[in-house]
C-alpha cells in the first residue's frame, strides 16, 4: 500500500499502491511454489536473514505480501499475515499464545468453529476454555487471574452483543493477559480493535474483505512481535498457507469495501427497523437497535438476528424465500437467512446440553447488495406464507 502519504484516506490508499512491475497497475500474481537466487550467497544472505527475498509461497509470496501491507495498513497495526481460511488465522493466532495447561477466557455465543476448536482439540492439547458473559465486565474480571488468552468477538455470534473491548483489554493487560478480537462482523472500516488495546484482530476474510464469495480465507493483524511469532513458530507448520490468486482476489475486495460496507449499512438497517416493527417480530438483535454506550462502531454491516412469533412456521417461512438464499456464511453480494434451530444441530450430541442462550425462533439474516426493497418485499410475502401454520420453531 502506497505509504508516501499517510494522510490519504483508507478508500484512496486501498485504491492506490505503489507502482508494480512493468507498470502494472494490479499487483502481478506470483503463481510459483518457490523462487530461485543468482547465486550462492544471494541464497546465504536470505538464510541467515540479511535480505528478504520471497523462497517458497508455503511462507512468503510477493502477492500475499501486498496483502498483508493493507490488512495491517487497515487495521491500523504493524504487521499482518494471510491464511487459506478464517479458521486457519483464528487457530494460528490462538496457538501462538496458549501452551498444555494454559487457561483461555472465551466470550459466550462466539463463532461456532472458534467454540469447537476451543472445546475439543484444544481440550485434548490440555488448553482449558472457561465461557463468559462479554458484556458483563464483572464475570469476565473474575476469571482473567492466571489466563494466558481473552478472546473476543464483537459483536458476537446471533445474538450480536457488543463487549467493551477498551475496558476489557485494559483488564487483561493488567493480568498480563494477551487478547483476540474476532472482527470479522464490523470489518476495519467500521471497527479497529488494535487501537482500542486489543493485541491481535482476525478476520474471516471470505465475508467482507473478498465480498464476491469466491475465495475461502483468513488475516490477522497486528504488533510485528506477535505477528513474528505466530509467522514463526506455528504457520510454517500447519501449513495453511493462502495461495497468490486468492491473495489477489482480496486485494481486489478490498478496493470496493469502503462502498460495499456502506451498502450493507445502509440496506441492513433499513430491514433492520423494518422487522423491529413486524408483528411476528418478537425482538431484533442488531447492534444498533442494542446499542452500549461504549461502541467503538463506527458503523454496521449487513448481518443480525431476528426472533419470529410463534405464529410463524419457521421451515414454511425460509423455504417461501425467493431472493434471500438458505447458507452458511455471509459478506458476499447475495442476502442469506440460517434458522437458529438447523445452526445449532451442527454441534452435534456430545454439545447438546451447552445453553447458547439462542432461542429456537431466531433467525439470522444476511443484507447483501439487492435493492432493500425487494429484499424486504420478499420477506413479507415469507411472513405472509408462514403465518397461521404449525409454528416448526420447536428444538
Amino acid at each position: 500500500m502506497n505509504q508516501k502519504n499517510p494522510s490519504l484516506s483508507v478508500e484512496t490508499q486501498l485504491v492506490h499502491d505503489d507502482p508494480h512491475a512493468e507498470g502494472a497497475i494490479a499487483p502481478p500474481i506470483y503463481q510459483t511454489s518457490l523462487f530461485t537466487f543468482a547465486s550462492y550467497q544471494a541464497m546465504v544472505d536470505r538464510y541467515l536473514g540479511d535480505v528478504h527475498q520471497a523462497v517458497y509461497s508455503r511462507v512468503d509470496n510477493p502477492t500475499n505480501s501486498v496483502l498483508h501491507d493493507k490488512i495491517a495498513t487497515l487495521e491500523v497495526g504493524e504487521a499482518a499475515l494471510a491464511f487459506s481460511s478464517g479458521m486457519a488465522a483464528i487457530s494460528n493466532a490462538i496457538l501462538s499464545i496458549v501452551r498444555p495447561g494454559d487457561r483461555v477466557v472465551c466470550i459466550k455465543n462466539v463463532y461456532a468453529d472458534t467454540y469447537r476448536l476451543l472445546r475439543g482439540p484444544c481440550a485434548r492439547l490440555d488448553i482449558e476454555t472457561v465461557f463468559v458473559d462479554g458484556t458483563d465486565i464483572d464475570d469476565v474480571k473474575k476469571n482473567l487471574p492466571g489466563a494466558k488468552l481473552l478472546y473476543l468477538e464483537s459483536p458476537n455470534t446471533w445474538m450480536f452483543e457488543e463487549q467493551d473491548l477498551a475496558t476489557l483489554a485494559k483488564l487483561a493487560r493488567a493480568e498480563s493477559v494477551l487478547t483476540i478480537a474476532d472482527n470479522s462482523w464490523a470489518s476495519p472500516i467500521n471497527q479497529n480493535p488494535l487501537q482500542l488495546g486489543v493485541d491481535l484482530v482476525v478476520h474471516s476474510a471470505t465475508k467482507y474483505i473478498s465480498g464476491h464469495s469466491d475465495t475461502v480465507a483468513g488475516v490477522v493483524a497486528g504488533s510485528k512481535q506477535l505477528i513474528e511469532r505466530i509467522d514463526q513458530d506455528v504457520r510454517p507448520y500447519l501449513g495453511a498457507c493462502l495461495s497468490a490468486q486468492d491473495a489477489a482476489r482480496l486485494i481486489r475486495g478490498l478496493r470496493t469495501l469502503p462502498l460495499r460496507i456502506q451498502r450493507h449499512h445502509d440496506s441492513g438497517l433499513q430491514i433492520a427497523h423494518k422487522l423491529a416493527e413486524h408483528k411476528n417480530v418478537k425482538r431484533v438483535c442488531h447492534p444498533a437497535i442494542q446499542k452500549q454506550d461504549f461502541s467503538p462502531l463506527r458503523g454496521y454491516g449487513g448481518l443480525f438476528s431476528f426472533e419470529v412469533s410463534e405464529a410463524i412456521n419457521i421451515p414454511l417461512f425460509c423455504d417461501a424465500l425467493a431472493l434471500f438464499r438458505l447458507g452458511v456464511s455471509w459478506g458476499g453480494y447475495e442476502s442469506l437467512v440460517v434458522p437458529a434451530a438447523v445452526s445449532h444441530s451442527q454441534f452435534g450430541a456430545n454439545n447438546a446440553a451447552v445453553d447458547f442462550g439462542v432461542p429456537p425462533g431466531m433467525i439470522r439474516l444476511f443484507v447483501g447488495l439487492e435493492d432493500p426493497s425487494d429484499l424486504w418485499n420478499d420477506l413479507q410475502q415469507a411472513f405472509d406464507a408462514a403465518t397461521n401454520a404449525p409454528s416448526g420453531n420447536e428444538s
